[in-house]
Protein backbone atom coordinates (compact mmCIF):
# COMPACT_ATOMS: atom_id res chain seq x y z
CA UNK A 1 0.00 0.00 0.00
CA UNK A 2 1.26 3.44 -0.95
CA UNK A 3 2.32 5.71 1.93
CA UNK A 4 2.68 9.48 2.16
CA UNK A 5 5.97 10.69 3.62
CA UNK A 6 6.64 14.19 4.94
CA UNK A 7 10.19 15.44 4.32
CA UNK A 8 11.10 18.50 6.39
CA UNK A 9 13.89 20.62 4.98
CA UNK A 10 15.22 24.07 4.26
CA UNK A 11 18.33 25.60 2.72
CA UNK A 12 21.63 23.74 3.01
CA UNK A 13 20.17 20.25 3.47
CA UNK A 14 22.59 17.45 2.55
CA UNK A 15 21.66 16.92 -1.11
CA UNK A 16 21.91 13.14 -1.40
CA UNK A 17 20.31 12.58 2.02
CA UNK A 18 17.09 13.93 0.52
CA UNK A 19 17.33 12.96 -3.15
CA UNK A 20 18.39 9.34 -2.64
CA UNK A 21 15.71 8.32 -0.08
CA UNK A 22 13.06 10.26 -2.04
CA UNK A 23 13.98 8.37 -5.21
CA UNK A 24 13.88 4.98 -3.46
CA UNK A 25 10.61 5.73 -1.67
CA UNK A 26 8.98 6.85 -4.92
CA UNK A 27 10.34 3.81 -6.73
CA UNK A 28 8.56 1.69 -4.09
CA UNK A 29 5.29 3.50 -4.88
CA UNK A 30 5.23 6.03 -2.04
CA UNK A 31 4.72 9.81 -2.22
CA UNK A 32 7.20 12.26 -0.67
CA UNK A 33 6.03 15.80 0.09
CA UNK A 34 8.48 18.51 1.09
CA UNK A 35 7.58 20.72 4.03
CA UNK A 36 9.46 23.91 4.81
CA UNK A 37 9.00 27.45 6.02
CA UNK A 38 7.08 28.57 2.92
CA UNK A 39 5.28 26.69 0.12
CA UNK A 40 6.80 27.38 -3.28
CA UNK A 41 10.18 28.40 -1.83
CA UNK A 42 13.18 27.00 -3.71
CA UNK A 43 15.74 25.56 -1.28
CA UNK A 44 19.28 24.61 -2.22
CA UNK A 45 21.32 21.67 -1.01
CA UNK A 46 24.65 22.44 0.63
CA UNK A 47 26.60 20.64 -2.11
CA UNK A 48 24.75 22.57 -4.83
CA UNK A 49 23.59 19.43 -6.65
CA UNK A 50 19.93 19.58 -5.58
CA UNK A 51 17.33 22.32 -5.68
CA UNK A 52 13.94 21.54 -4.21
CA UNK A 53 10.68 23.46 -4.36
CA UNK A 54 8.89 23.21 -1.03
CA UNK A 55 5.46 21.64 -1.52
CA UNK A 56 3.81 22.86 1.67
CA UNK A 57 4.42 25.32 4.46
CA UNK A 58 4.73 23.97 7.99
CA UNK A 59 1.84 26.33 8.81
CA UNK A 60 -0.46 24.43 6.42
CA UNK A 61 0.19 20.77 7.27
CA UNK A 62 -0.99 18.28 9.84
CA UNK A 63 1.01 15.22 10.98
CA UNK A 64 -2.19 13.17 10.59
CA UNK A 65 -1.89 13.57 6.81
CA UNK A 66 1.37 11.59 6.71
CA UNK A 67 2.46 8.01 7.36
CA UNK A 68 6.15 8.72 8.05
CA UNK A 69 8.66 11.54 8.48
CA UNK A 70 11.99 11.94 6.63
CA UNK A 71 14.60 14.32 8.05
CA UNK A 72 17.66 14.80 5.82
CA UNK A 73 20.85 16.10 7.40
CA UNK A 74 23.16 18.92 6.44
CA UNK A 75 22.57 22.31 8.06
CA UNK A 76 18.81 22.12 7.53
CA UNK A 77 17.90 20.40 10.85
CA UNK A 78 19.80 23.08 12.78
CA UNK A 79 17.79 25.79 11.01
CA UNK A 80 14.46 23.99 11.52
CA UNK A 81 14.93 23.27 15.22
CA UNK A 82 14.61 26.93 16.17
CA UNK A 83 10.95 26.89 15.02
CA UNK A 84 8.42 25.45 17.49
CA UNK A 85 6.11 24.44 14.62
CA UNK A 86 8.69 21.94 13.32
CA UNK A 87 9.31 20.65 16.85
CA UNK A 88 5.58 20.07 17.35
CA UNK A 89 5.37 18.35 13.96
CA UNK A 90 8.21 15.97 14.92
CA UNK A 91 6.69 15.29 18.35
CA UNK A 92 3.46 14.18 16.69
CA UNK A 93 5.34 11.36 14.90
CA UNK A 94 7.43 10.19 17.86
CA UNK A 95 6.46 6.70 19.04
CA UNK A 96 3.44 6.68 16.68
CA UNK A 97 4.76 6.70 13.11
CA UNK A 98 8.14 5.98 11.49
CA UNK A 99 10.81 8.69 11.57
CA UNK A 100 13.75 8.42 9.15
CA UNK A 101 16.78 10.36 10.40
CA UNK A 102 20.24 10.69 8.84
CA UNK A 103 23.47 12.54 9.60
CA UNK A 104 22.64 15.84 11.42
CA UNK A 105 18.88 15.14 11.48
CA UNK A 106 18.93 14.19 15.19
CA UNK A 107 19.54 17.86 16.02
CA UNK A 108 15.84 18.38 15.26
CA UNK A 109 14.87 15.28 17.26
CA UNK A 110 16.93 16.44 20.25
CA UNK A 111 15.23 19.83 20.36
CA UNK A 112 11.84 18.12 20.03
CA UNK A 113 12.88 16.06 23.08
CA UNK A 114 11.96 12.71 21.50
CA UNK A 115 15.24 10.73 21.68
CA UNK A 116 15.44 9.78 25.37
CA UNK A 117 15.83 6.01 25.75
CA UNK A 118 15.90 5.41 21.99
CA UNK A 119 18.53 3.55 19.98
CA UNK A 120 19.91 5.95 17.36
CA UNK A 121 22.93 6.82 15.28
CA UNK A 122 24.10 10.01 13.58
CA UNK A 123 27.16 11.73 12.21
CA UNK A 124 29.90 11.50 14.85
CA UNK A 125 29.81 15.15 15.93
CA UNK A 126 26.13 14.85 17.00
CA UNK A 127 26.77 11.71 19.10
CA UNK A 128 27.58 13.58 22.32
CA UNK A 129 24.41 15.66 21.97
CA UNK A 130 22.36 12.48 21.59
CA UNK A 131 23.99 10.93 24.65
CA UNK A 132 23.38 14.11 26.66
CA UNK A 133 19.71 13.99 25.57
CA UNK A 134 19.42 10.46 26.98
CA UNK A 135 19.58 8.50 23.73
CA UNK A 136 21.41 5.20 23.31
CA UNK A 137 23.94 6.13 20.61
CA UNK A 138 25.07 3.20 18.48
CA UNK A 139 27.77 3.76 15.85
CA UNK A 140 26.66 1.63 12.90
CA UNK A 141 25.29 2.27 9.42
CA UNK A 142 21.62 1.72 10.29
CA UNK A 143 19.97 1.64 13.70
CA UNK A 144 16.32 0.63 13.99
CA UNK A 145 14.61 1.51 17.26
CA UNK A 146 11.45 -0.32 18.34
CA UNK A 147 9.63 3.06 18.26
CA UNK A 148 9.92 3.18 14.47
CA UNK A 149 12.90 5.52 14.43
CA UNK A 150 15.37 4.49 11.71
CA UNK A 151 18.69 6.32 11.63
CA UNK A 152 21.96 6.37 9.70
CA UNK A 153 25.25 8.25 9.97
CA UNK A 154 26.37 9.73 6.65
CA UNK A 155 25.81 9.62 2.88
CA UNK A 156 28.07 6.53 2.82
CA UNK A 157 25.25 4.67 4.60
CA UNK A 158 22.58 5.59 2.02
CA UNK A 159 22.14 2.11 0.49
CA UNK A 160 21.48 0.47 3.88
CA UNK A 161 19.35 3.42 5.05
CA UNK A 162 17.20 3.41 1.92
CA UNK A 163 16.69 -0.35 2.13
CA UNK A 164 15.65 -0.12 5.80
CA UNK A 165 13.17 2.73 5.32
CA UNK A 166 11.52 1.18 2.26
CA UNK A 167 11.23 -2.20 4.03
CA UNK A 168 9.73 -0.54 7.13
CA UNK A 169 6.88 0.87 5.06
CA UNK A 170 6.06 -2.47 3.45
CA UNK A 171 5.53 -4.26 6.77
Amino acid sequence: MSKKIAAVLTHLFEDVEFTSPKEELEKAGHTVETIGFEAGEMVEGKKGTASVTIDKSIADVSPEDYDALLIPGGYSPDKLRKDERFLDFVRAFADKKPIFSICHAPQLLINAEVVKGKDITSVSQVAIDLKNAGANFIDKEVVIDKSGLISSRTPDDMPAFNKAIVESLSE
